[in-house]
């Protein structure tokens, strides 16, 4: 195994690609990580807690559509979800560049 800060922060910041294609914040993670996880250290534990992110992400979204209709808050919601998804790839990039442990809030373990 190898030390590669450089893609584990490349790993996290493409969560942002949600932003430009819509559903490019799982699918890059999910490929970088299944393809590295063996080979570089700390890829399987923080692959999983990104795929796991996106997907709770993913989940919260789908569940203020409903709010939407019903009570009006899930644009809220929605907005709150927006920026959690955006803010904490960029933190958590910023503390693997510097080899510190991450999290990201909110997230369902789905792979454990």
């Amino acid at each position: 195994m190898r030390d590669d800060n450089q893609l584990l922060v490349l790993t996290h910041l493409s969560q942002l690609l949600t932003y430009i294609t819509g559903f490019g914040g799982l699918i890059v993670p999910l490929i970088i990580w299944v393809t590295q996880k063996d080979k570089v250290f700390k890829m399987d534990e923080q692959g999983k807690q990104i795929v796991n992110f996106q997907i709770s992400i993913f989940i919260y979204a789908i569940l203020c559509i409903p709010a939407i209709i019903l009570l009006g808050l899930g644009i809220i919601g929605l907005i709150i979800i927006g920026i959690i998804a955006f803010v904490f790839p960029i933190i958590n990039a910023i503390k693997a560049s510097n080899g510190e442990a991450i999290s990201y809030p909110l997230s369902i373990k789905f792979v454990k």
